[in-house]
């Protein structure tokens, strides 16, 4: 046998060999992978039943969201809080502005009135004198003038009327001091004591509040 067929001979069997080398390697191998396989398949297992456990925390950490919102619902919005102020100032600025208003009025009808009753009392000795030259008409003097006179003093003494000023009532009255000013005392059969006799001048009231006293005799 030469050389080259020996060569040759070593060569084929050499690959023989490694055939059967390989053969017997590769089942070896399929176990292992087989052996890893289930170690890859259980951390896959593994890592699917991680979400589940994130899912979970997410379900634990949801009430502690559920008692943040529901903090924050129970707590004010500041703009809520902000209109409230501005309302509570609003109407604190109209109650004010109210008793202003009632209280510039009340001092305008004051000022009104303490007017009106300084001018009647400027007006009531001009009443005063028409009633006494009424009362003593001279004899002979025309008819036409003394009802003309009468007929302006009817008028002023109405328009006085309208405003509020009345005579006070004196004669058969029980004196009082609050709207009569005594000035005499007389004895009289027809009245008791203490009532006003005569009156010497009419007393006058504006809206009820004196301006002049009258003028009385009282019976003692």
């Amino acid at each position: 046998m030469s050389t080259e067929e020996t060569v040759k001979i070593n060569i084929e069997s050499g690959e023989e060999e490694a055939e059967e080398i390989k053969s017997e390697a590769e089942p070896e191998t399929e176990p292992e992978e087989q052996a890893e396989n289930p170690e890859a398949s259980e951390q896959k297992a593994e890592g699917e039943e991680e979400p589940k456990e994130a899912d979970g925390a997410e379900e634990a950490e949801e009430p502690k969201d559920g008692k943040k919102k529901h903090g924050k619902k129970n707590k004010k919005d500041p703009r809520d809080e902000k209109i409230e102020e501005l309302e509570d100032r609003v109407k604190r600025q109209m109650a004010e502005f109210e008793n202003f208003r009632k209280r510039t009025d009340k001092e305008k009808s004051g000022m009104y009135d303490m007017g009106a009753k300084s001018v009647i009392e400027k007006i009531l000795p001009v009443i005063d004198n028409f009633e006494r030259g009424l009362e003593n008409v001279p004899e002979g003097c025309d008819p036409a003038f003394a009802e003309g006179m009468q007929k302006i003093y009817k008028q002023l003494y109405a328009e006085l009327e309208k405003i509020g000023v009345k005579p006070i009532e004196a004669a058969g009255k029980p004196f009082d001091p609050n709207f009569h000013n005594a000035v005499m005392q007389v004895e009289s059969e027809e009245y008791e004591s203490g009532t006003v006799a005569a009156e010497l001048q009419k007393g006058y009231t504006y809206h009820d509040a004196l301006v002049r006293p009258s003028m009385v005799s009282v019976v003692s």
